[in-house]
């Protein structure tokens, strides 16, 4: 049979995720906080996306382990700050040792030197948001086995050198 009728559209993370792609999610006292794990790409990329959901105007840290440099800026326009994670989203999936925090008064995204995706947030509006993007709620996730620590990351100086330019062009203060 050469036409099926419409297939429903299959996810290319629901197709190749590995077993342990997952979140956890909680709430105390009036904070939510959700907890993604997956693989590196998919966490840097989830960061990216779930960052457009962020009000127009956002707070931004950034914390270079590697440098030892770190970073803020105060109502930075949202679509700026896009921008400049776009343009080293590659190498921070790559290499990790990069700390990169948004935020707002409601809700906040970071990402961890070791890739993994921390939201905290006054509403529960996440859990709906990242189950639609095909991530199963798990009571409890496995950590990663290959966390290193704080100052045992590999050399990467194209990410080093990446992130002070995108910390330049935002107009980022040195902390």
């Amino acid at each position: 049979m050469l036409f099926r009728g419409k297939q429903p559209e299959s996810s290319i993370w629901r197709r190749f995720r590995a077993s342990n792609d997952g979140f956890t999610f909680a709430e105390e006292n009036g904070v939510y906080t959700a907890h993604v794990v997956a693989n590196a790409e998919r966490v840097v990329d989830l960061f990216w996306t779930l960052s457009e959901l962020l009000s127009p105007a956002v707070d931004m840290h950034v914390d270079d382990l590697r440098s030892g440099r770190s970073w803020k800026g105060e109502a930075l326009p949202l679509p700026d700050v896009r921008d400049a994670i776009a343009r080293i989203r590659l190498l921070l999936a790559r290499f990790g040792g990069t700390e990169v925090s948004v935020f707002n008064s409601e809700d906040q995204l970071s990402l961890n030197p070791h890739l993994e995706l921390f939201i905290y947030s006054k509403s529960d509006k996440w859990l709906y948001l990242l189950e639609g993007r095909g991530l199963e709620e798990r009571t409890q996730l496995r950590p990663k086995s290959w966390k290193i620590q704080r100052q045992s990351f590999p050399a990467a100086p194209d990410l080093v050198s990446a992130v002070a330019a995108a910390a330049e062009r935002l107009g980022l203060q040195r902390v």
